[in-house]
């Protein structure tokens, strides 16, 4: 069992740490540019060109069964999924084969907006709910993986 991290824009990546730390769990983040990560074998720190989906290819290639995959970004959960991973959001939603066909369908209606000259607005900020829902979802999901034999 491992942890991905999508870790260009992660909010709740001291989170990871200390999880997985907890959990004695290794943590590989990956981005397109240089992150501090904390001074621990147990974190390897990936960084990736700066090309197109660079870290969600590299992720999507990685993840198998078993890994636990961190990512805000709809198209890179629906890879993972496919590949048997558990994925969560940084607001603490997890993705499933039940939930990414709407989150897909919703991504795509709000571009489509987008490019028609809407102005629709970007997410709501981050909250402190958000942070606190995350730390449930994620032990609940180490939890889970680990009753599953991974």
């Amino acid at each position: 069992m491992a942890i991905l991290v999508d870790a260009d824009a992660c909010p709740v990546k001291e989170e990871i740490y200390r999880v997985a730390k907890r959990y004695g769990l290794p943590v590989t983040i990956v981005s397109n540019s240089p992150i501090r990560v904390p001074d621990n074998q147990s974190i390897r720190r990936v960084v990736v060109d700066d090309g197109f989906d660079a870290a969600d290819d590299w992720i999507a290639e990685a993840c198998a069964p078993g890994s636990l995959v961190i990512t805000a970004d709809i198209l890179l959960a629906d890879r993972c999924l496919k590949q048997g991973a558990t994925v969560l959001a940084p607001n603490g939603k997890p993705f499933t084969a039940g939930s990414i066909g709407g989150a897909i369908a919703t991504r795509a209606i709000m571009a489509d907006l987008r490019a028609g000259g809407d102005q629709l607005g970007g997410p709501p900020p981050f909250s402190k709910n958000d942070r606190s829902r995350f730390l449930q979802e994620l032990d609940k999901a180490v939890v889970q993986l680990r009753k599953g034999g991974f």
